[in-house]
């Protein structure tokens, strides 16, 4: 397992070769093209001005001013790791003729949608940030220091899940319908459309077992809130377990391998 996972160096042209056909096949045909990547998050930022400075005037506490913002700042990370976990799921059905050429190596369907979704969050950090300074929220930057960490957390563990759910939607074709569901539940379960502050005591037990929850929280303190990371050593240990998920992934995928071909 180790010897395959250490030969994925080998193959980062291939994965930057599919990366880009990903994205270019995505907004092929659209007249926008990748200026819808920016387009997305700026609706959605609209969207959430309008409901909550419009309709839901005063239901939620004045120091998440201005709201839309601190939802963005939850939901464009939530957007990457959804989408990665729900299209992972079909990435060797749909990659079906390549996984079948012998030479081939399968783990890169799934890595190639999760970093494809990535360069769309990136893409709507631009649009957030520009709207950070807009609104002169306090960016620091020893808090900036943070971010590449949190992302590389969010990297790996999401990595780890594509690669599990991608080998085991191979053999249990119910579960991509199955995911779906969960993933919503997973949002509501996670703070991304209010602050974990609002959760009653005897239910923060719930949500810090959700490893999503402490990248929001990371997230929304480097990007949002004002003062010092104080969510570091979640961070820290959630980092080590997704190494541990990445490689149980890697673990299940790798053991599964030689089905694939037969089964998609």
């Amino acid at each position: 397992m180790f010897s395959n996972l250490a030969a994925l160096c080998r193959y980062r042209g291939l994965i930057q070769t599919l990366v880009v056909r990903d994205l270019k096949a995505r907004y092929r045909g659209s007249v926008l093209g990748f200026f819808w990547s920016f387009f997305n998050p700026l609706m959605l930022l609209g969207i959430y001005t309008f409901v909550f400075t419009k309709v839901l005037v005063g239901a939620h506490p004045g120091e998440m001013e201005p709201y839309a913002l601190f939802m963005l700042t939850g939901i464009l990370p939530w957007t990457w790791f959804a989408s990665s976990v729900l299209e992972s799921s079909n990435t060797l059905i749909a990659g079906g003729n390549l996984i079948k050429k012998v030479l081939f190596p399968a783990e890169v369907l799934p890595i190639v949608t999760v970093l494809a979704n990535m360069v769309h969050f990136f893409l709507g950090l631009v649009i957030l940030i520009a709207f950070l300074i807009y609104y002169q929220r306090p960016i620091e930057g020893l808090q900036l220091l943070w971010f590449p960490a949190i992302v590389l957390v969010q990297l790996i563990f999401t990595t780890g899940l594509a690669l599990f759910l991608s080998a085991m939607t191979v053999h249990f074709r119910d579960l991509k319908d199955l995911l779906g569901n969960l993933v919503q539940f997973w949002f509501f379960a996670t703070p991304v459309i209010y602050p974990m502050a609002t959760v009653p005591m005897d239910m923060r037990w719930l949500l810090n077992a959700n490893p999503m929850t402490h990248l929001m929280i990371s997230y929304q303190e480097v990007l949002f809130f004002e003062g010092p990371h104080g969510h570091w050593q979640w961070l820290m240990a959630l980092g080590v377990a997704s190494i541990g998920v990445l490689l149980f992934g890697y673990f299940v995928f790798d053991r599964l391998r030689d089905s694939f071909a037969e089964e998609v």
